[in-house]
């Protein structure tokens, strides 16, 4: 039976939202998500707070967070190295993610460097990571497609694949950032990709509509995928999306499709009503 791993993300959830969230707000519900059992908790990140203002009390959160005895591990999103060295310094901090475009448009809105640059940005991160006994997720931004008429295929994402498997990456997120994938396009993707990289693990962090994300888990679980990411309620995704109704995949119905397929991710679902709950405090 496959094992799942369940990333929960309310960094995703609550970065974008428009009213600025209470520091102890955030924590009393990290608090929460911590006693669910999820794999990974996708807490925060160590971003300029000009670009990011909302999670500019990450270290913060992470002090109240930090003598909790929960075996979900925590992850906080960096988008240069500078952010990387100060993530480094957090003992119960395990993952790094960094967000890397497969569209060149996109990794120029986001971090304001080219792909290639990008790409030593991660070198050098990952060089930190192994030093510090941290570990690298390496988000793969518009993995799927982009908006933007930016060259596209499944090749290009495989030579990325093939870079990063050189560097010692072990984990990597495939993105589907506007919400543009497809059933086929994402059955492709990790069917080229799984196969061809066994020391990599291949997640899906997908946005959909709410009516829209059955077949994209539907065809990345088929495909070998054991790796979802997601947030309770579906709130976040990405700004670029130009669709409001777009966000993360709503953590209840991953719950519900790996119930359905009779997997037992050894979740506390009694605690996973608590914090949902605590989730219309801050986005209802």
């Amino acid at each position: 039976m496959k094992k799942i791993k369940l990333i929960e993300c309310p960094r995703d959830a609550m970065q974008g939202w428009e009213r600025q969230i209470p520091t102890e707000q955030k924590i009393t519900y990290l608090k929460q998500l911590l006693q669910v059992g999820f794999d990974t908790l996708d807490f925060g990140s160590f971003v300029s707070p000009k670009a990011i203002p909302q999670m500019a009390d990450t270290e913060l959160v992470y002090r109240a967070l930090e003598e909790s005895n929960s075996p979900t591990k925590l992850l906080a999103i960096i988008a240069n190295l500078r952010g990387a060295e100060k993530a480094v310094t957090f003992e119960k901090i395990k993952y790094l993610g960094f967000p890397f475009s497969i569209s060149e448009t996109f990794q120029q809105r986001n971090t304001n460097i080219s792909v290639e640059e990008a790409f030593k940005t991660v070198e050098a991160i990952q060089a930190l990571c192994l030093k510090n006994n941290k570990e690298l997720v390496v988000y793969f931004s518009m993995a799927f497609g982009n908006p933007y008429q930016d060259a596209y295929d499944v090749e290009i994402v495989t030579n990325w694949a093939e870079k990063m498997a050189n560097i010692g990456i072990k984990i990597i997120a495939l993105s589907d950032t506007v919400g543009l994938a497809n059933a086929e396009i994402i059955s492709s993707i990790f069917n080229t990709l799984i196969p061809a990289y066994p020391n990599i693990e291949f997640g899906g962090h997908f946005h959909a509509r709410a009516d829209a994300w059955l077949p994209k888990i539907q065809a990345a679980y088929e495909a070998g995928c054991t790796r979802f990411d997601g947030a309770i309620g579906g709130f976040g995704g990405c700004p670029m999306a130009e669709d409001e109704l777009v966000g993360n995949i709503n953590t209840q119905n991953l719950i519900d499709f790996f119930e359905n397929q009779q997997i037992d991710m050894g979740l506390n679902l009694s605690a996973f009503k608590k914090a949902v709950q605590e989730s219309w405090r801050i986005f209802v």
